[in-house]
């Protein structure tokens, strides 16, 4: 345990940062976080997004309580964020790709926020897949 100040004024106790080998969860969190709002703004600024009014709600709050309960000791919860990711990269990727060879210009605000979420998308996966990974790897006790 560490403690700040000089020692004088009592100190604050800190506990200590565990550092999880390769567990990227907080990433994924942050990531989540970030789609849940762009799918939000996105939407009610009338981008045409591959979800309805309803469906864009839904996903920003399934989006939001994953990210509120990962953590390192429940397993199941990454393979959870694994599907999110993936879902929302086959969507939103698809959905961008379409965009493009319709000749949608890459300024127009419904390509910037569905390459946006599909991006996101795509980086949560990947970090997911490490966590996933990496507790496999864990030595068991």
């Amino acid at each position: 345990m560490t403690f700040e100040g000089n020692g004088n004024d009592g100190g604050t106790s800190i506990p200590p940062h565990r550092v999880i080998p390769h567990y990227h969860g907080d990433s994924v969190r942050i990531l989540f976080v970030i789609g849940a709002i762009v799918i939000i703004v996105a939407k009610s600024t009338g981008a045409e997004i591959p979800l309805s009014s309803f469906g864009s709600v839904v996903a920003a709050v399934v989006l939001v309580i994953a990210a509120g309960i990962t953590n390192p000791t429940q397993f199941w919860i990454h393979w959870a964020n694994a599907f999110l990711a993936i879902y929302g990269t086959i969507i939103f990727g698809t959905t961008a790709v379409e965009h493009y060879r319709a000749g949608t210009s890459i300024f127009d605000s419904s390509f910037i926020y569905v390459e946006a979420i599909a991006l996101l998308s795509l980086i949560a996966l990947y970090f997911t897949t490490r966590t996933v990974r990496g507790l496999h790897m864990r030595p068991k006790y």
